[in-house]
Formats: structure tokens, sequence, C-alpha cells
């Protein structure tokens, strides 16, 4: 497992280090809600809200909203079927169209477990893009792998129910169908993140970072700056 973490990891860096030759910077801010669920041993729901900013927090470029409904294998298993509604405001000058709408329906595989004292969780997700755009509509697909590590600052703990802790992750963006109507290439971002926060109960979080979002586009590559805020939540 080593071996194959430290092998994504290297292929990320080389592939998001790429786009530092010729890129354009941005600054915006993210807020994220998101809910866990369960209804009984096997069945639950994921939701979570996004808002995003446009560059030097000048607007609400993007609004997210991603249902899911979730199907528990085990305690360190389970997979998802979800649907995901985004708005995009471009802020155009002179333009009467200046909100565009994506829609995508994926599904999602995550794997948790202990490494130490340190929390790990491993999500695959595959989606379906059907891309509002300015006179015409595309349809892509879309692989994404995220790691999420985070580590209690307080003595080790069989589970994390309630302290101070720090956050590291990562999540790789690749094009599967149609990259030639998304940017020409099998890479499309990657996005790196480092937060901290404190966790009230087993039941509710609160964390504030940084990220790094490298991502590829059609005729320039974007590296946007990213201070977010989450708050999670888990019924």
């Amino acid at each position: 497992m080593k071996k194959i973490l430290f092998s994504a990891m290297v292929l990320i860096i080389v592939a998001s280090g790429k786009l530092y030759a010729q890129t354009q910077k941005q600054n915006s801010g993210w807020f994220m809600f998101l809910n866990n669920t369960k209804f009984n041993e096997k069945w639950g729901l994921q939701f979570d809200v996004q808002l995003r900013s446009g560059d030097d927090w000048s607007h609400l470029r993007n609004t997210l909203v991603r249902p899911a409904v979730q199907y528990f294998i085990n305690d360190k298993h389970n997979v998802a079927l979800g649907y995901l509604w985004q708005t995009t405001d471009m802020n155009l000058i002179g333009t009467s169209k200046n909100l565009f709408h994506e829609h995508r329906i994926f599904e999602q595989y995550i794997y948790t477990h202990k490494i130490k004292s340190v929390f790990a969780s491993h999500r695959v997700r595959l989606e379906q893009r059907f891309i509002g755009r300015s006179g015409e509509d595309v349809f892509s697909q879309r692989f994404r792998y995220f790691l999420r590590l985070i580590q209690p600052l307080q003595k080790t703990q069989p589970t994390f129910t309630k302290g101070p802790f720090v956050a590291l992750q990562n999540e790789v963006f690749l094009n599967l169908q149609n990259k030639d109507q998304i940017n020409n290439s099998v890479f499309d971002q990657n996005r790196l993140y480092v937060a901290a926060g404190y966790r009230f109960s087993k039941k509710f979080d609160l964390e504030a970072g940084y990220m790094n979002q490298a991502s590829k586009g059609m005729t320039n590559n974007t590296v946007n700056n990213i201070i977010q805020l989450a708050v999670y939540t888990r019924f």
C-alpha cells in the first residue's frame, strides 16, 4: 500500500508540475458543507453544498449541490450513486449569457483505514458530465482519485471523537472521454490541500485550510490559491 501511495503521489506531482511553466494565477475562497447520515447499518445519504468565489473574491462564481445514496458494505468499505448540479457565473461584461449549468451522475467507492495514529480515507469517483455551454452542450466522463489523511493532535485514540486535528489531502482528476471538448488532455486538474480543524463531537467538525488547485485548460493553465472553510456533520 505504501509503495502504491508513493507512486501515485509522484505521478501527481510530475503531472501537475508541468502546469507551472505557463500559467495564470488566481486567488479565491471556497466554503463547503458536507453531511453523512446513516439510516441503518447498510444505507445512508451523503450530501454536500459548496460555494466558490471568482478570482480575488470578486463574486460568487460556482454553486454546487451534490446528494448521493450510500451503501455500506462494512465498516471500511462503502459505495454510492449520486447527482450533482453546478452553476457557473462567468461575470462577463457586455454579454447577456453569464450563467451556465452542469449536471453530473457519479459512482463512487470509499475505503477507510488507519495507518498507526493516522485516519486515512481513499475515494474513487467516476463522473458522467453534462456541461452546458454557450450554443452547445458537452458530454464527458472523468475519473477522480482522492486521498485524505487526518492526524489527531491528542493522544492516540482507537476512534477519534473529539479534539484538534490536522488534515492533508490530494485529489487528481483525469479526463476519460471527449477530452478534446474539455482541454485536449487526459490530465484535468490536481487539488492539494492542508488544513487544521477541531472535532467538537463525533457528529461535528469545523476546518479551515489552504488548497492549491492546478488546472489544465484548452489555451491557458491556471493555478488557483484557495482559502477553504469546511463544516462536516455526521448523523
